[in-house]
């Protein structure tokens, strides 16, 4: 399967994130053609294109401009998803450091199809070096006319703000998002009503994933038909994969959507010598396991879906047969209870009790009755919950659990871990 630089073609040009090797490279002639068009014709053009949100929900980016009502007297926003912070997921600040013109390009079409003067850019506070970059990309921009006042002599008006977040994995989630950046304390809202109507100080607003608007300028410039011709029919284009965890060369692949684990992980070099592949995450911690029988999955939205899990963040980490499945999953419920917002009670104390248990399971004083209580646990946590924060903690359990319960049972048969020794090696 071959690469398919679209996202990360300037990835090797010499300083790829300045403004003279983004404009030598074809930067801000989509905006320029943007510019040239209605604002509802760009929409068009980017719902016929099929892209769908490469934050994780895969909803149609297109489809989710057109629901912006035209013609109220209300203020339209939008704003870029840039709060990196699944555990696995590693694929937006390397393309807000390497190319951040093709954020702010896809930004300023956005914001011109929805009839937006003000956006906002809502980056993870320990994204520091990304920050800087973009920081001095707007300059850029704004020096060059791309930004400010009477944009390229269209009469269109266009600012963009950088804030920074604190660090909370919460405000990934969009309407936390937004209360976070009118300077509340980041919480879930409870949808309805959405933020296409209701959204940043209750206006109509457009929250859309770093990668998603990157993807536009290049739609712009190639064309719908260009971008379907890449990846399955319902999820065309490319994406950008982030391999993590026990393969050779570990690190960013752009490929056309619906490639396969098995291509992958040629592309990465295999797993480690010596070892098989036992389990990963398609999306990232918050989507359910696979294991080797799915290698062959077509990564797209609906092939993911249909095999048992979700696509996600296309965030794929590896792990192989020296890996403590129930050690990997316990990290990731101590992760999603720290990070729960603790608005809901279903999360809140659900994540707080899936902690207790995968402690006890490593200390070995766990039972058979842990497991079942797990799973009731879940039952209780899946779909109660303001956001999909629960549900994404319920995922690794529920799935570790489906695949791996004979390793669950050895946990407490044996009185602890049985990889304990394996992983006290590697970390000497």
């Amino acid at each position: 399967m071959p690469l398919s630089p679209v996202l990360t073609r300037r990835w090797a040009e010499p300083q790829s994130w300045t403004l003279a090797t983004y404009e030598r490279t074809d930067g801000y002639r989509a905006l320029r053609k943007a510019l040239a068009m209605q604002p509802d014709e760009v929409t068009a053009i980017v719902k016929e294109s099929a892209l769908r949100g490469r934050g994780g929900a895969g909803f149609g980016a297109g489809q989710k401009w057109g629901f912006i009502p035209q013609g109220d007297d209300k203020a339209h926003y939008v704003v870029v998803n840039a709060d990196e912070g699944e555990p696995g997921t590693c694929r937006d600040a390397p393309l807000m450091m390497v190319d951040p013109h093709a954020l702010i390009e896809g930004t300023i079409i956005s914001a011109y199809a929805v009839g937006c003067h003000q956006a906002f850019i809502y980056l993870r506070g320990e994204l520091v070096h990304a920050g800087r970059r973009l920081d001095n990309a707007l300059r850029e921009a704004y020096a060059a006319g791309y930004l400010g006042k009477n944009i390229l002599d269209s009469g269109y008006d266009l600012d963009i703000i950088v804030h920074r977040g604190a660090g909370a994995y919460i405000c990934g989630e969009e309407t936390a998002l937004l209360d976070s950046l009118e300077g509340y304390r980041g919480q879930p809202r409870l949808k309805p009503p959405f933020p296409a109507t209701h959204g940043l100080y209750a206006c109509p607003t457009v929250v859309n994933n770093v990668g998603t608007l990157a993807s536009v300028p290049f739609i712009l410039l190639g064309g719908a038909d260009w971008w379907k011709q890449m990846g399955p029919e319902k999820s065309p284009g490319t994406s950008i994969f982030s391999l993590s965890g026990r393969v050779v060369n570990p690190g960013q692949y752009e490929a056309p959507m619906g490639t396969t684990l098995r291509e992958l992980l040629e592309l990465a070099g295999g797993i480690r010598n010596g070892h098989q592949l036992k389990f990963w995450t398609p999306g990232g911690s918050s989507t359910p396991l696979f294991t080797a029988e799915h290698l062959d999955v077509p990564l797209d939205f609906d092939s993911v879906l249909a095999a048992g899990s979700m696509n996600g963040t296309s965030a794929l980490m590896i792990f192989d047969d020296a890996d403590c499945v129930v050690h990997a999953v316990g990290k990731w419920c101590e992760f999603y209870a720290h990070e729960s917002c603790g608005k809901c009670t279903p999360c809140r104390e659900g994540t707080f009790w899936y902690v207790q248990i995968y402690e006890r399971l490593e200390r070995g004083d766990a039972s058979a009755e842990d497991i079942e209580t797990l799973l009731d646990l879940s039952d209780n946590i899946l779909g109660r919950s303001f956001c999909a924060l629960g549900d994404g903690a319920v995922s690794p359990v529920v799935s570790s659990i489906e695949h791996f319960r004979d390793e669950y049972v050895e946990h407490y048969e044996r009185g602890g871990c049985p990889f304990r020794a394996e992983r006290l090696v590697r970390a000497s």
